[in-house]
């Protein structure tokens, strides 16, 4: 009775398409050899497999680059199914844009393959954390059966510490150090013959953004970073693709630089957060999706952070 009670609360939040285990996991073409797959607008949930973030495929001359692996071996499963439908080339690497859940439970499905996986090296402290194991206990349970006790957590082949042009698969890759920010290991990465540059979750297109325990000054300035690169089309780590590269990386960072300004004399003068969230003029932003579910713990969290810098 509890479940259906609050599976009732979630579909009146989020509609029974964004919860449905039939959501279809397409690849949809963004430059001349890259495509990407979207995820649903909504929080991980059995119902959506956990597939609520995007993922990016790019075929080179020798081989296949995927971009993150989505939320679950089946979806990872899945995707690769959808990547036959285009080459039979090898699948050789997947880059991680950072390791939170909703990339990454899929990389198990790619490794078994033969693919090499490539990550910023800060995850290592994530990887081997407490934190990451709980997470995994929690989603067997809170994602089952796409997550269960067969899904582990999958270490990087490569691990970059810092900006870095590759060739792989025969393709130029710039793979950009961005965090601290969202996570303190994020990546953004350029193809510079596909003009299409995937930014992982430092860019929420058409939701408001996860702040989670986000550095949110760095994540700021890791999106100045960003701005004004020669890109035509830009995939965020949730949302649509994008052809308006740095109107999209602005939407983000205004809402973060929103934020702060919103929480920074409260924080600094360690007064109440209610107060401060009660006082602020969220109008702006109260249309967009996720705004109920996310935005006051996106605050409280920034609230948090400030005063700890």
């Amino acid at each position: 009775m509890l479940y259906k009670i609050v599976l009732t609360i979630f579909l009146g939040i989020f509609g029974v398409s964004a919860f449905s285990a039939d959501s279809p996991l397409t690849l949809t073409q963004v430059g001349p050899h890259a495509y990407y797959a979207q995820g649903v607008s909504a929080l991980g949930s059995p119902l959506n497999r956990n597939f609520i973030s995007n993922a990016g495929v790019v075929i080179g001359p020798q081989g296949v680059i995927v971009i993150d692996a989505l939320g679950s071996p089946a979806l990872g499963t899945q995707m690769i199914a959808e990547i036959r439908k285009l080459t039979d080339k090898p699948i050789q690497y997947v880059i991680v844009t950072h390791y939170h859940a909703d990339h990454i439970y899929g990389l198990q499905s790619f490794v078994d393959i033969g693919a090499k996986v490539i990550a910023q090296n800060s995850a290592k402290d994530y990887l081997g954390s407490d934190t990451a194991q709980l997470r995994l206990q929690a989603s067997r349970t809170e994602l089952a059966p796409w997550i269960n006790d067969q899904t582990r957590l999958v270490p990087a082949t490569r691990w970059i510490s810092d900006d870095i042009r590759l060739t792989l698969s025969g393709l130029e890759v710039d793979i950009i150090k961005m965090g601290p920010a969202h996570t303190p290991d994020d990546l953004a990465i350029f193809f510079p013959s596909e003009r299409v540059l995937f930014a992982g979750d430092l860019v929420f297109r058409g939701r408001i953004p996860y702040v989670g325990n986000a550095d949110s000054l760095g994540w700021i300035k890791s999106l100045d970073k960003l701005l004004n690169r020669d890109a035509k089309t830009i995939v965020p780590g949730h949302g649509p693709a994008s052809e308006s590269p740095d109107e999209d990386l602005k939407f983000t960072r205004d809402y973060l630089v929103f934020v702060r300004q919103a929480m920074v004399r409260a924080a600094r003068e360690l007064e109440p957060f209610d107060d401060a969230y009660a006082a602020t003029d969220w109008s702006q932003y109260e249309k967009v999706p996720l705004f109920n579910a996310a935005n006051r713990m996106n605050a409280y969290n920034i609230y948090l952070s400030i005063q700890n810098e």
